[in-house]
């Protein structure tokens, strides 16, 4: 070191050992400077165990993990050492359609009875979701709803036809499925009332859709002046897709009049009744 004047068995230089370090030699070639440096365990485990799950004992300078005095807590050191939660030990409370306690030999399980139908559970069995929130949902409630349409028109002593029954007015209604899950089925009612004035030996036919329904004859002397039959029919009328609309209509009949018969009114009622399961 020839900074220091270092030469042959002594140099001027000088060396001082700083914390955790120390120094031996005397700076010669026979018998040189040495730096040792030596870290303890008890300064190192403190910056170790700072964070939370570990403990630090600094009377033995041993460092271990942290396990919670929090009640329900089952982890546990093992006696080899590492860390480990029983057999049967992580079990829970299970509530309403829950069973089991989450151990070994009661794993958690949905609470399920008996499927009661002599149908196939794998085709007709429902379904049970879990939506956007994380709540348990079945399937949509069902549905059944009924809608009325009524109308009353005014002509002015029309013409009973002759001859076969024919249409004489158009009645029509739309429905909407309330329910935008599924398909409806819909059962239609409708009801028709036709007013005629039959002059003495007068005749006529009234029904709907071509159905004559009621044939009245005046075989008096004088005018009948408000001849009516109330007609009603129930049908099946199809199915609505899930929030669909349709249209349901029927035509008003008159027919077979004779003796210059007429009528005057019509009164029509459709009810539909929707169901959806």
């Amino acid at each position: 070191m020839a900074r220091c004047q270092c030469g042959g068995d002594g140099c001027n230089c000088v060396v001082i050992a700083g914390e955790n370090a120390e120094v031996t030699g005397a700076g010669s070639t026979l018998n040189p400077y040495v730096v040792s440096a030596v870290i303890g365990c008890e300064d190192v485990r403190p910056c170790i165990s700072a964070g939370d799950g570990i403990s630090y004992d600094s009377s033995t300078g041993v460092v271990s993990a942290h396990l919670s005095d929090q009640a329900g807590n089952n982890i546990a050191t093992g006696p080899d050492g590492g860390l480990f939660v029983p057999t049967g030990s992580a079990t829970v409370s299970a509530g309403c359609g829950i069973t089991g306690d989450g151990s070994a030999s009661a794993p958690v399980a949905a609470n399920t009875g008996a499927w009661p139908y002599p149908c196939d559970v794998d085709t007709f069995g429902g379904v049970v979701v879990c939506d956007s929130d994380g709540v348990l949902r079945s399937e949509p409630r069902g549905k059944v709803s009924m809608t009325r349409y009524a109308e009353g028109r005014t002509y002015n002593n029309r013409p009973v036809p002759a001859g076969a029954i024919q249409r004489a007015d158009t009645f029509s209604t739309t429905i909407t499925n309330p329910d935008t899950c599924r398909p409806a089925l819909v059962v239609v009612e409708r009801e028709v009332d036709i007013f005629v004035i039959l002059p003495a030996g007068a005749g006529a036919a009234t029904g709907f859709d071509g159905d004559e329904m009621y044939y009245t004859r005046n075989s008096g002397t004088g005018t009948i002046t408000s001849a009516h039959a109330q007609a009603t029919k129930v049908i099946s009328g199809g199915t609505i897709p899930a929030g669909g609309t349709m249209t349901v209509s029927f035509d008003a009949t008159v027919g077979r009049g004779s003796g210059n018969a007429v009528y005057t009114g019509i009164n029509a009622i459709i009810r539909c009744l929707m169901i959806s399961l």
